[in-house]
């Protein structure tokens, strides 16, 4: 089998030879408890029903702020005997600097410790849920929000934050769609590599940087019927085809660490994977630094039945290439009886302590410990200039999916707007999932924003309507009393934060609760009625499509919510998203993505093809959609070549003009066709997208460049091949639309 190598240049860096024998001298002072410690992350104990509590705060019962208020045990003890060396959830730099100090001054070998937290998108000013950022489509700007986040991380005293999460997922039930960067492998990687450069910048021990994760490795997105934790199944040509290639330009991007998956891959555990962890991590990807396993997936090995109990379970893994445990303790209650019996050769055990150093010395925590102070996190969260970019990515990453009549832009000098749902005026469900350390007192509800939006003689008035779920405090006659009293009715409905993310998975994408019963009670008001989407998924919504004015898909854009969805509604800012997942028409189609693979019969107007008897085959958005308040003619399409060989290269060329009355920013894609290969090849697959800025007449000419070696895919017998053959090229505004060329690769 033969895999493509790709250039490691930035893993290469982790090796340094000064600190690889210094390394090798604290290695050889250590006991083995103390490197079994450095091999163990634990977060802090608290005196009560720990479990009980955590899923409080997560599912947002208690506030950060009321977590951080419990008494915790930080397992002091243990730090200072040099047989713990990293905690998570340990948040604020006074506990953190303090911390430290124990690890650095009292213990035998002053290792410092490494402070990790689920830093996902935003510390305390918080930025659109990540996949909502990828309808971005901006990796700078991407870049620029995940190094924000690991400025005020650092400054709050974490060193590690466990993401960008790079899954790929094709399923909208899967609840962590909403921490990914959605449904294609190009996209998701390019942004994956963006997020990586943002928290770990050109120099790693920089005091305002912090590690970044690449999670969950590997094919955690294609978890069977979109259920998180569950089995994936999958031939290896869609793994590495599909699913690897975001790790990949995670690694090649300089990714310090990775998080083993959950699930199962193909039967064999992603925590026990020797393949997925040495194979293809260290010896295909060159990957220089640490794995660590998703909490507690050591111990659940045991549960999977791959191993009898946890002692087996922890060998597995350390053999496999998984150097720390994270939060359970498994490898510090398991690891050392086998180490001392001989059941686990000690050169094992040293390598997956030199790799856990490495990173720390990496990091600067040998030269600079102590990287922040109370003062320097005063000043840097919620800093002005972080908010003012949660505001602008707030609104590129809003994707406007109708606007019938161009009902859109609205008029800020309407006499009455009626602002209706359960969402519209709600500040903790805007931040999303993995929001823990937000601060909801500090978001910018939809109601606020539109009341800061309009002028001055505008009334505003609201009505709740429903709740997100459940048909308690439902109030219709209220809500649709107001709405025959307004100009135009604003609806705010969706989902809670909770209903996305980790173990979020549903079997039902439709509004939930009585919120599309409350739409169609202000429809039948006669009155235009604008829909605005706050979500974590591709919902399935098609009464909405069919029925009201104008959809605009808001995701949970953060701290700055309102305001960027004020400056959307009322023309401040054109949108320029694009879906990177695709919105199903109904549940029953999914899984449902743009780059399937050909069938022998696709669906046609004869019955005995590929579609369903009782709906449509197609989606109800495709993937790449979104619509602009102005209009973009796309011409002139032209390839370089007819004709080229392996070792040349073809360049596109369109002209895009802006035929519609106000400047507007356009996402213009690429695709590619292979039509005849080896290998059953995808319908077509994105590789390549300019975002281009005109004027109102102006045009420009956009130009791609094909790289040969992106035409490739593994064949049967997984060698990477790129063969000879006609190619289609379609350049359009989303998956579906565009102009349609070819070419041919001609050679062996």
């Amino acid at each position: 089998m033969i895999i493509v190598m790709v250039e490691m240049a930035m893993q290469e860096k982790m090796i340094v030879e000064g600190q690889e024998s210094k390394i090798n001298e604290l290695i050889g002072k250590m006991t083995l408890e103390e490197k079994v410690g450095q091999l163990t992350q634990i977060v802090p104990s608290l005196y009560g029903a720990f479990e009980e509590i955590i899923t409080k705060l997560v599912e947002g019962e208690i506030s950060y702020q009321e977590f951080q208020a419990m008494e915790k045990n930080y397992h002091k003890d243990e730090i200072r005997e040099g047989i713990l060396g990293s905690m998570g959830g340990v948040t604020g730099a006074e506990i953190s600097n303090e911390l430290q100090k124990i690890a650095i001054e009292e213990s035998r070998l002053g290792i410092p410790m490494l402070f990790g937290l689920d830093v996902i998108h935003g510390y305390k000013t918080i930025f659109p849920i990540p996949l909502a950022e990828a309808c971005s489509w901006d990796l700078d700007l991407i870049e620029k929000t995940a190094e924000i986040s690991a400025k005020e991380a650092s400054a709050a005293g974490i060193h590690w934050t466990y993401a960008p999460m790079v899954d790929i997922t094709r399923d909208p039930r899967w609840g962590r769609i909403a921490e990914g960067a959605g449904e294609d492998t190009y996209l998701g990687s390019l942004i994956g590599a963006a997020r990586v450069k943002g928290f770990q910048g050109d120099d790693l021990s920089g005091s305002q940087r912090i590690l970044a994760c690449a999670k969950h490795f590997a094919a955690y997105g294609g978890a069977v019927g979109g259920r998180d934790y569950n089995t994936v199944d999958m031939s290896l040509q869609t793994l590495h085809e599909v699913y690897l290639p975001p790790f990949e330009a995670a690694a090649k991007a300089g990714v310090g660490t990775f998080m083993s998956a959950f699930n199962d891959l193909n039967g064999i555990p992603c925590t026990v994977n020797s393949y997925l962890l040495t194979d293809v991590l260290r010896e295909q990807l060159g990957f220089k630094g640490f794995v660590v396993s998703d909490a507690n997936s050591i111990a659940e090995v045991v549960v999977h039945g791959e191993s009898v109990d946890r002692k087996e379970a922890s060998k597995k893994a350390l053999l496999a290439g998984l150097e720390m445990d994270m939060s359970h303790g498994t490898y510090q209650q398991d690891l050392p009886e086998q180490i001392k019996n001989g059941d686990i050769p000690i050169d094992v055990l040293d390598e997956a302590v030199r790799r856990v150093l490495r990173v720390k010395f990496h990091l600067g925590l040998f030269d600079n410990p102590y990287r922040t102070n109370k003062d320097m996190e005063e000043k840097t969260l919620l800093a002005p200039e972080h908010v003012e970019v949660a505001r602008e990515m707030a609104q590129r990453s809003i994707v406007l999916l109708k606007n019938e009549d161009n009902i859109l832009p609205l008029k800020k000098n309407l006499k009455k707007i009626a602002v209706v749902g359960p969402l519209a005026d709600n500040q903790k469900e805007m931040l999303g999932t993995w929001a823990i350390t937000g601060d909801p007192e500090e978001v910018v509800t939809v109601l606020s924003g539109i009341q800061s939006a309009v002028d001055k003689d505008t009334v505003v008035v609201y009505s709740k309507g429903c709740e997100v779920i459940g048909n308690e405090n439902m109030d219709f006659d209220a809500a649709v009393q107001l709405a025959n009293e307004s100009d135009v009715i604003v609806a705010v409905v969706g989902e809670s934060a909770d209903m996305s993310g980790e173990a979020s998975s549903r079997m039902d994408l439709n509004l939930p609760g009585r919120q599309e019963d409350l739409l169609k009670a202000l429809h039948q008001t006669g009155k235009p009625v604008v829909v605005v989407l706050i979500n974590g998924r591709p919902l399935t919504i098609p009464w909405a499509a069919e029925n009201v004015s104008a959809i605009v898909e808001a995701w949970q854009l953060g701290t700055q919510s309102g305001n960027a969805i004020g400056d959307v509604l009322f023309g401040d800012y054109n949108p320029s998203g694009k879906l990177v997942a695709t919105f199903p028409y109904s549940v029953g189609q999914v899984p449902i993505y743009y780059n399937h693979p050909k069938t022998g019969r696709p669906a046609g107007k004869i019955k005995f093809t590929s579609k369903y008897i009782d709906g449509p085959s197609q989606p109800l958005y495709p993937f790449g959609y979104g619509l602009s308040y102005t209009t973009f003619e796309y011409d002139n399409l032209h390839i370089s070549s007819s004709e080229v060989t392996k070792e040349g290269k073809v360049t596109v060329n369109i002209e895009l003009k802006n035929t519609g009355d106000r400047a507007g920013e356009e996402i213009v894609q690429l695709y590619i066709s292979d039509v005849v290969a080896s290998r059953v090849r995808p319908v077509k697959e994105l590789k390549g997208f300019k975002k281009v800025a005109l004027q109102t007449g102006e045009s420009k000419t956009v130009r791609f460049e094909i790289e040969i070696k992106s035409l490739g895919f593994y064949n049967v017998a997984m060698d990477y091949i790129i063969e000879p053959g006609l190619f289609k090229v379609f350049v359009g505004p989303n998956s579906k639309e565009g102009l349609e060329g070819e070419f041919t690769l001609v050679g062996n």
